[in-house]
């Protein structure tokens, strides 16, 4: 019986639990939905209610005074409030991921989920929020269950054919530029590389070092036995012969050099008197 309520926790099965609130946070039903919303009383996600107000809050693409709004000045916009979402929350500690919905639905529009690396950044940000205002408006903060977005927004926003539009029961995140993005969330591949630069060399990885070092120092001439004696010349020599495979060979007799014609003669005809004596 637990077995099968694990399995079906967070999902349409569920029966107790509400499936959309440990999905993406947030229910259109609140709080008179028939199924529980387990707050989580600790969680790297703090969940921002409300607080993005697009300028084409009534209409989309249009003005509060129904004049169209130029699509660029829309993202400018937008991009302006997430840099100083971003900049104020960043203060807490490291943000892996700020997400705001495009929704429409009173339960998700203007939602802002920022996921931070630990917990106690999450809970030392949802600390200072208390009490404070943006644009006017009190900021109401709270711990979020979502940890994975991939589970809580809308594939077929992604893929630009949700046909459900703003009212998506689903996360329709808005997107930000690519140089907003790396300027941004790219200080932190700097520090997280900086930082993985600095740690201390493996055993393996300094004993290649060492390797490395030893064969250098020889080929200097500079290298020493492990009794910290300097080998004579011809122990490197040697050595050095050895390494590249040649083996050491005694050195044979010159060969004697080839007389000359005039020798020669001489020499014979020496022999043939030594023989005419002899007979």
């Amino acid at each position: 019986m637990a077995e099968h309520l694990a399995s079906i926790f967070g999902t349409e099965k569920d029966r107790v639990n509400c499936p959309f609130y440990f999905k993406i946070g947030a229910c259109r039903h609140g709080d008179r939905c028939s199924r529980l919303h387990n707050r989580p009383t600790i969680s790297p996600t703090l969940l921002l209610s409300n607080m993005y107000q697009r300028p084409d809050m009534i209409t989309p693409g249009v003005d509060a005074q129904g004049q169209p709004i130029d699509p660029h000045k829309i993202q400018e916009h937008f991009e302006d409030f997430y840099e100083d979402i971003f900049e104020e929350l960043s203060k807490f500690g490291e943000i892996e991921s700020l997400n705001v919905c495009d929704n429409l639905a009173d339960h998700m529009i203007g939602n802002v989920y920022v996921q931070f690396r630990e917990e106690d950044q999450a809970a030392a940000a949802l600390q200072a929020l208390q009490g404070r205002f943006y644009s006017g408006r009190p900021i109401i903060a709270d711990f979020s269950p979502v940890t994975d977005f991939r589970e809580a927004t809308c594939r077929q926003f992604e893929e630009n054919n949700c046909n459900r539009g703003g009212y998506c029961n689903f996360m329709h995140v808005k997107v930000i530029g690519r140089e907003l993005r790396r300027k941004l969330f790219g200080r932190y591949r700097k520090f997280r590389g900086s930082r993985s630069r600095s740690r201390s060399a493996s055993p393996r990885h300094r004993r290649d070092k060492e390797f490395r070092d030893r064969d250098r120092d020889r080929d200097r001439g500079d290298y020493r036995d492990r009794n910290g004696r300097r080998p004579d010349r011809h122990d490197r020599d040697s050595g050095s012969r050895r390494k590249l495979g040649s083996p050491r060979r005694s050195r044979s007799p010159a060969p004697p050099a080839r007389e000359g014609s005039e020798e020669r003669r001489a020499r014979i005809e020496q022999w043939n008197r030594e023989r005419e004596e002899k007979v």
